[in-house]
Formats: structure tokens, sequence, C-alpha cells
């Protein structure tokens, strides 16, 4: 069966706190920067242009939250014109996050390419919440990643 539809990235896991937790650790600067970012010019704020360093050199992005509803939902557009929603659902004692990534542009074969990355870069940022959030530890799971990325280029 084919499809015309473009791909997506989906990621998901559990993280046992409140959704709460996670909204704050998903908009506030010095909360990103223990999982996943280097740096983050202010919180996320819907409307709001902010602009991020990843952890690996010169990955940068400004990012504008479309819609966040604390302890729900958490949506942005990246400059590059790619969306992410993360849904936040609170289940078995603690939260299903959900991060879904849309609109990769290139051909077919570029886009596919484009959410496979995505995919398990979120894979990656969704462990590295869960650890910090479950345990007060940042693990270096997104910082290894960004380095062996640095490596290889």
């Amino acid at each position: 069966m084919a499809t015309t539809e473009t791909p997506r990235a989906r990621a998901s896991i559990i993280i046992r706190v409140a959704p709460d937790d996670i909204t704050k650790a998903l908009i506030e600067p010095d909360r990103l920067t223990q999982f996943w970012l280097a740096s983050s010019s202010a919180p996320l704020a819907a409307g709001a242009k902010v602009h991020w360093k990843f952890m690996v050199p010169s990955a940068e992005v400004d990012t504008t939250a479309t819609r966040l509803i604390p302890g729900r939902k958490i949506d942005w557009k990246w400059s590059d014109g790619t969306n992410v929603n993360i849904d936040l659902e609170e289940v078995d004692g603690g939260t299903a996050v959900t991060i879904v990534s849309s609109g990769f542009r290139g051909s077919k074969d570029e886009a596919v390419e484009h959410a496979l990355t995505a995919t398990e870069g979120f894979a990656f940022v969704l462990a590295a919440l869960k650890d910090v959030l479950e345990s007060g530890k940042a693990s270096n799971i997104v910082r290894d990643k960004a380095r062996l990325i640095e490596l290889r280029r």
C-alpha cells in the first residue's frame, strides 16, 4: 500500500513524574541544558522566538512555541519549518510523553532520512529527560551522541 504522506518522526516513553514537571523541563533554559541543549536564549512561551544551541557544535535553531498547555501539550516550530508536537498524558503512576515531528523537507529519500535521524534524536532526548527527572542525575547520553556526530563529520 503506497502512501503520499511525508514521513514523521515519533518517540515515546513513560516518565515517572507529574506532567507539570515535564513541562518545566522542556521549556525552562536551566532545565533544558541539564539533558538536551548547550543553551537556550529564554524560556519557551507561546508565540515567542527562542534561540537554541544544541550540544553538537554549530547546531542551532530558532524555536517558536505554537501551543503551550502546561501538563498536556507543547508544540513548536523550528526555523527550518519542522514542527514538533509533544503530548503529555498521565498513565500508570507517571506521564506518557510522545513526541511527533513533521514537516521534513527535501526529496522523498531526504525527508525519510531526516525523519529517521529525528526519531533517533528524540529517543535519546527522552531517555536523558527520564534520567534527569527520575534520578536527579543527568546522563551523558545526548552529550555522547553529539560528540559522535561531531567526530563523524
